[in-house]
C-alpha cells in the first residue's frame, strides 16, 4: 500500500491537542467510551519514547477513533448496545497493529446499533449528528468514527462496511473512506454484521492518511478464518489511460436536487484528466444490491446477534428498527439462502463481464443526504435509499474508496469508486486524477478577521488555505461591528433588508475547517453562506444576541471598506 505517515508533531502534543478539539466540539454522541486523557497522554509518551531511541513508527504522532464493534484492550466491546458489551481482553488485530505503528487510541465511537444501518441514528448511545449541518444524519453505522475525522479530532479512524458503511458516512462528512477487499484486514476481535461480508474499514482526512493506516493494518492473521494475501506493490495491468466505467443518468436514479450535475461535474474532471470513460450497464450491480436486505443474506445477522435480542427482547437497550430487521431474518429457509447464492454468482459472472478490463467504477457514494427528521418519519424506506450504490460491492467481491468531490448546497458531495478485488492502490490512481476536492477540499466564506491581509488570514494559510475568489453573499445579510480582540465584523442573515457583503471564498482540507470549527469563540458560528451566484458553502456567521451593543455597518457593503472608512476619519 501506499502512503505518508499521518502527523510530525510528537504524540503527546498530538493528543493534547485531541482531546482540546473534542471539549470544543461538544459532541458528546460520536463516543461510546472516551479513554481517559490521563491513560492516552501515557501512551502517547511511551511513543515519543519509542520514536527518540530511534524506532521507526510510521504513525507515530496519529491519534486513532475505532468503531465500537472492534475490541480495543480494556473497554466494553458493546456494538452500541450496553448491554452485550465487556471489556476486552485484547485489541483486535487492526487496533495491535495501528498502535504497534505508534498510533494512540482514543476511544471507541457510537454506530448503528450492531452495524446495522447507514443512517448513525439507530443507537441508545443517542444519534449522531452530521459534523457540517447537525439537522442532517451523519451516515452509518460507522457514525461516530466519521465525524471524529471530519471534526479534526482523530487523524484516523477504523470503521466496518458490510454495506456502506465506511463509505456512506465519509461522503457524508466529507473525508476519505476505504473499504479494502474482503479478508484484506483481519475481522478478528469484530463484532459480525455479516460474517462472511464483513470489511474493516478506514476514514481519513485525505487519501494518504487512509493509505497508510490500510499499509499497516492490512495484512493475514492466523484467527482469521478467511484471509486474503496483500496485493502486489504495483498493480499489474496494461499501458495506456485509467479506464473508468459510468452509468447512465437514468441508471442512477432519483437523485437530491444538484447531485446528478455535480456527477457529471467530476465524470468531465476524469475525462479532463486523461481517464478513458467507458460506458456500463449496473443491472447486475443493482439486483444484487437488493439482495442484500430483501433476499436471505441478511439471516447471517440473525446467526450473529440472534440470540442475545432473542435473550433481551424488549430491553430497553435495543434499537426497535434494528431488532426488527435483524428477529425478522430468524425464520429465512435455508432452501432460499441456497437459491440466492446461485443467483449471487450469476449476477457476479455478469457484473464482472460488464466491467471488463476497466479500472474502476464511478458512481455517486449515495443518492442524496437526508435530515434526521426524514429518517426517524421512515426509518426503514430513508436507510435502504442510501445502499441504492453501495450495497452490492461486498457480496460482488469488489474493494471501494469513497473521496470527497465537492458540494452541493453548501454539504459534502461524494464519489465512489469500485474496483476488483485486490485493486485498492489502482483506484486510488484513479482517484487522484480528482483536482482539489478528492484530497478532502472545502470552501469556507469568511467576511472579516480572515480576510486577506487580515489579522487572522494567517490561520487560513496555516491550515494549507488556499484563496479561490472574491466575491459577495446574496443581498439577505447585515453585517455588525463587533468589540471583540481582534476586531472583526458579525455577519447575520436576516428576513429583510439584508445587502450583499463583500466575502472571499478559501478552499481548506477539510481536517483545517474541523481545526477552525473546534477553536472558533464565542460569539463566532459555521453557518451556511448564500453567495450571490445561487451557491452555498460553509462560512463565519454571528449568533444575534450579540449584536444588541454592535454597530451595524451594512452599509459599507464589507470589512474591509468600514475599515478604510473609519481610518479616514
Amino acid at each position: 500500500m501506499s502512503g505518508e505517515p499521518a502527523g510530525t508533531a510528537s504524540a503527546l502534543d498530538r493528543v493534547r491537542e485531541a482531546y482540546r478539539r473534542n471539549a470544543a466540539a461538544d459532541r458528546p454522541e460520536i463516543w461510546i467510551d472516551l479513554r481517559p486523557r490521563a491513560d492516552a497522554e501515557a501512551e502517547a509518551r511511551a511513543v515519543d519514547a519509542r520514536t527518540a531511541a530511534g524506532e521507526r513508527l510510521p504513525l507515530a504522532g496519529t491519534v486513532v477513533a475505532v468503531k465500537g464493534n472492534i475490541d480495543v484492550a480494556g473497554l466494553p466491546t458493546t456494538a452500541g448496545c450496553p448491554s452485550y458489551g465487556s471489556p476486552a481482553v485484547r485489541d483486535a488485530p487492526a487496533v495491535a497493529r495501528l498502535r504497534r505503528a505508534g498510533a494512540v487510541v482514543l476511544g471507541t465511537t457510537n454506530l448503528d446499533q450492531f452495524a446495522t444501518g447507514l443512517v448513525g441514528t439507530r443507537s441508545p448511545y443517542g444519534a449522531v449528528r452530521n459534523s457540517r449541518d447537525p439537522e442532517r444524519v451523519s451516515g452509518g453505522s460507522s457514525s461516530g468514527s466519521a465525524v471524529a475525522v471530519a471534526l479534526g479530532i482523530a487523524d484516523v479512524a477504523l470503521g466496518t462496511d458490510t454495506a456502506g458503511s465506511g463509505r456512506i458516512p465519509a461522503a457524508f462528512n466529507g473525508i476519505v473512506g476505504l473499504k479494502p477487499t474482503r479478508g484484506l484486514v483481519p475481522t478478528t476481535g469484530v463484532v459480525p454484521a455479516c460474517r462472511s461480508l464483513d470489511c474493516v474499514s478506514v476514514f481519513a482526512p485525505d487519501l494518504a492518511g487512509a493509505e497508510a493506516a490500510l499499509g499497516v493494518i492490512a495484512g493475514p492473521d492466523p484467527q482469521d478464518p478467511a484471509p486474503r494475501p496483500l496485493p502486489p506493490a504495483v498493480p499489474a495491468r496494461r499501458p495506456g489511460p485509467w479506464r473508468v466505467c459510468v452509468p447512465a443518468a437514468e441508471q442512477l436514479g432519483e437523485l437530491d436536487p444538484g447531485w446528478a450535475e455535480a456527477f457529471r461535474a467530476v465524470v468531465a474532471r476524469l475525462a479532463g484528466a486523461g481517464a478513458e470513460v467507458l460506458p456500463i450497464d449496473l443491472t447486475p450491480f443493482q439486483r444484487a444490491a437488493a439482495m442484500l436486505y430483501e433476499g436471505a443474506f441478511v439471516a447471517e445477522r440473525y446467526t450473529a446477534v440472534g440470540a442475545f435480542l432473542a435473550e433481551h427482547a424488549g430491553s430497553a437497550d435495543l434499537d426497535p428498527t434494528v431488532a426488527a430487521i435483524i428477529t425478522a431474518a430468524r425464520d429465512i429457509p435455508a432452501h432460499r439462502l441456497f437459491a440466492d447464492l446461485a443467483e449471487l454468482e450469476r449476477l457476479r459472472a455478469e457484473a464482472m463481464r460488464r466491467l471488463g478490463d476497466a479500472d474502476a467504477l464511478l458512481l455517486p457514494t449515495a443518492p442524496g443526504h437526508p435530515t434526521l427528521a426524514e429518517v426517524a418519519a421512515d426509518p426503514v424506506g430513508v436507510n435502504a435509499r442510501l445502499g441504492r450504490f453501495t450495497n452490492s460491492t461486498n457480496l460482488l467481491d469488489l474493494c471501494a474508496l469513497a473521496v470527497p468531490a465537492g458540494e452541493v448546497g453548501g454539504l459534502p458531495f461524494g464519489v465512489m469508486l469500485v474496483g476488483r478485488a485486490l485493486t485498492e492502490d489502482r483506484l486510488g490512481a484513479v482517484a487522484r486524477l480528482l483536482p482539489g476536492p478528492a484530497a478532502g477540499t472545502v470552501r469556507l466564506a469568511v467576511a472579516g478577521a480572515h480576510l486577506s491581509g487580515q489579522p487572522l488570514n494567517g490561520q487560513l494559510r496555516s491550515l494549507g488555505g488556499r484563496l479561490a475568489r472574491t466575491t459577495v453573499t446574496a443581498p439577505v445579510y447585515r453585517m455588525y461591528a463587533l468589540a471583540t480582540e481582534p476586531a472583526k465584523p458579525g455577519l447575520v442573515r436576516v428576513a429583510r433588508d439584508g445587502a450583499a457583503i463583500e466575502v472571499e471564498v478559501w478552499e481548506l482540507p477539510a481536517e483545517g475547517l474541523g481545526a477552525l470549527a473546534a477553536a472558533l469563540p464565542a460569539p463566532m458560528a459555521l453557518g451556511q453562506v448564500r453567495l450571490a451566484d445561487g451557491t452555498a458553502c460553509t462560512g463565519f456567521l454571528c449568533e444575534p444576541a450579540a449584536l444588541a451593543s454592535s454597530a451595524d455597518i451594512t452599509a459599507y457593503g464589507g470589512w474591509r471598506a468600514y475599515l478604510a472608512a473609519a481610518a479616514a476619519r
